[in-house]
């Protein structure tokens, strides 16, 4: 392994355990193109996927209350999703995932753009139980289809009237769940042999550093910033997704 390696390692996992503390999820979408400058793509996945989860239960913990105060909330997210996970996995072979990437870019561009530039936003305040289902349903096959599960929550979600605690209390179990199940399909595959931990071992304390800085970050903003912060990280992803798909 070289300094350069190590750089790369490093810098992704500042730029994904921070985003993850901040935003609570994103991770892939920030450290994978660094990852795979090192490794290949398995290896860069499934490392991406080990600091996801992990950085994301720290993430879990300032939430924990939220998460008790409306448990049916995030299941209605959660349940859906793992019906639309095997689905997703299953669709691989029918699919063309960089296809099915760069039309989600677009749509994450073109949501983030839009809302980036009004001065209000929506403020969705009635109950929405089929919406929300639904969403996590088609959440789940994206994220078994193409690692791509927090792109339809967060975009729902930063429509809702929602306190900043109350939506990350949906976001945050939502991708841990979901890509922790995605993480121990491929360690049952092998990917997790003694060169992946050894990038593991450089990667993971450093992205959990820095989702605690992210944290920090996260509990200054308010409501509405947060709010706006979400959309803009919409906006940003679509446009790194689609950058590192075209090259």
């Amino acid at each position: 392994m070289t300094n350069s390696d190590i750089l790369y390692l490093v810098i992704g996992a500042l730029a994904g355990g921070f985003i993850n503390g901040l935003a609570g999820f994103g991770t892939a979408l920030f450290a994978l193109g660094f990852f795979l400058s090192v490794m290949p793509a398995l290896e860069a996945v499934a490392i991406t996927l080990l600091i996801s989860v992990l950085s994301g239960l720290q993430g879990l913990w300032i939430v924990r209350r939220a998460i008790a105060d409306n448990p049916r909330r995030l299941a209605r997210f959660l349940l859906p999703a793992l019906i639309g996970i095997p689905l997703g996995v299953a669709s691989l072979k029918q699919v063309d995932v960089s296809t099915l990437k760069l039309l989600i870019a677009a749509f994450l561009i073109l949501y983030g753009g839009f809302f980036t530039l009004r001065r209000t936003l929506p403020q969705i305040d009635r109950p929405t139980p089929v919406i929300d289902c639904v969403v996590g349903f088609f959440a789940g096959i994206l994220g078994g289809g193409a690692s791509l599960s927090g792109a339809l929550p967060t975009m729902w979600c930063s429509m809702r009237a929602w306190p900043r605690y109350e939506t990350r209390a949906v976001l945050q179990p939502f991708n841990v769940v979901v890509l922790g199940l995605s993480a121990l399909m491929l360690a049952w595959n092998g990917a997790y042999h003694a060169q992946t931990m050894l990038y593991a071992a450089i990667a993971l304390p450093t992205a959990l550093v820095a989702a605690q800085l992210g944290i920090a970050v996260f509990k200054r903003l308010e409501d509405a910033v947060f709010r706006r912060l979400l959309i803009a990280v919409c906006f940003l992803s679509g446009a790194v997704l689609l950058v590192r798909e075209l090259l």
